[in-house]
């Protein structure tokens, strides 16, 4: 027999919400279950088993995140089924930057007041991340926390646990004068800036179609950011990856520098990246200095792998093939500290 307490549920808890949003969940979990999950939903904790065989020294890499105010937006338009695949992104492209394959997922919702079939759509969007990103969601938890949030609001974060042989780690000391830096294109504003974009458009109608961009602003502004998980494990089958660089918050200028040894710089062509209609309405709207736009947003850069110019062509090849529309970025200069956009 499942508990109750009609105490608990006069203080603003609702325990059988909970029960009633774990059954609707099961389903979602379900889809990402994968060779080494030992546990089922409901447990203390996830288990998980991984296959050590091919690894001579397995290290166990960490990451974490949430959504942050990009959340709001999701309140506004009352969608809660891609907030998830965001916070699966932020957590599992952070893990892919060392080398590693992400094993497994857990993540934390925190609600004014639970929602069962809400929850579901949040849960929906956490497994179809872990989809894409080949790990299994084996744990979470969902906190009811009445007076703390608002009733029709959340915070949603998580993270991802993956492994790596310790000789592939990748080092960014090992790049070299010369290394190229290849672009992978963002889905769009990915999770980051959003204070600014909210900021920038308090008064806009986000449910209103534009000819411009082809739907509504909420639509674009809601686009889940890109898991590039599978397109770098092919790629580190193929070439001597050398460094990867999330594009996160704190944009180019912040993010590239973390790629590279001290010492070395970046010199990016910024007509390589192709170019996506918000971020130019951002900047004009907001009247956004160009520098700060590229120290805050992505700008269309959702990645970027640095690999030694003989196997430039051979890696932008294999990324192509697995959807993803490479470029050559930029290259690694002496001579310039940091990033130099241009």
């Amino acid at each position: 027999m499942k508990s109750f307490s009609d105490s608990y549920k006069a203080a603003g808890v609702d325990v059988t919400a909970g029960y009633e949003g774990v059954e609707l969940i099961k389903a979602h979990v379900e889809k990402t279950k994968i060779p080494g999950v030992l546990s089922t939903l409901g447990s203390f904790a996830g288990l998980f088993q991984p296959d050590l065989i091919d690894l001579e020294e397995p290290v166990l890499v960490s990451g974490t995140d949430g959504v942050g105010t990009k959340l709001k937006l999701a309140f506004t338009l009352d969608k809660h089924n891609t907030v998830g695949i965001d916070c699966v992104a932020m957590c599992v492209n952070d893990i892919i930057c060392c080398g590693a394959k992400p094993l497994f997922f857990l993540d934390y919702i925190a609600v004014g007041k639970n929602i069962p079939t809400r929850i579901e759509q949040i849960v929906a969007g956490i497994s179809e991340g872990c989809r894409q990103a080949g790990c299994a969601l084996i744990g979470g938890e969902t906190a009811e926390m009445p007076g703390f949030y608002p009733e029709n609001e959340y915070d949603l974060a998580g993270f991802a646990v993956g492994m790596v042989d310790k000789k592939k780690i990748l080092d960014p000391t090992s790049v070299k004068v010369g290394d190229i830096l290849i672009g992978l294109p963002s889905s769009g504003l990915h999770s980051n800036g959003f204070s600014l974009v909210r900021k920038i458009f308090e008064n806009e109608d986000l449910l209103e179609f534009r000819k411009d961009l082809g739907s509504s602003l909420g639509e674009i502004l809601l686009t889940p950011t890109k898991i590039y998980v599978k397109e770098i494990l092919n790629l580190q089958k193929e070439i001597s990856l050398k460094s990867l660089c999330h594009i996160t918050g704190g944009g180019l200028y912040e993010n590239i520098p973390r790629a590279l040894p001290e010492g070395l710089g970046a010199k990016i062509n910024k007509s390589a990246i192709p170019s996506q209609l918000i971020f130019k309405i951002l900047q004009e709207q907001g009247n956004i200095p160009e520098r700060d736009m590229y120290n805050t947003f992505n700008m269309g850069l959702g990645m970027c792998a640095i690999v030694g110019p003989e196997e430039v062509n051979k890696a932008i090849k294999i990324l192509n093939e697995c959807g993803v529309k490479a470029f050559e970025l930029g290259k690694v200069d002496p001579a310039i500290i940091g990033v130099e956009i241009c």
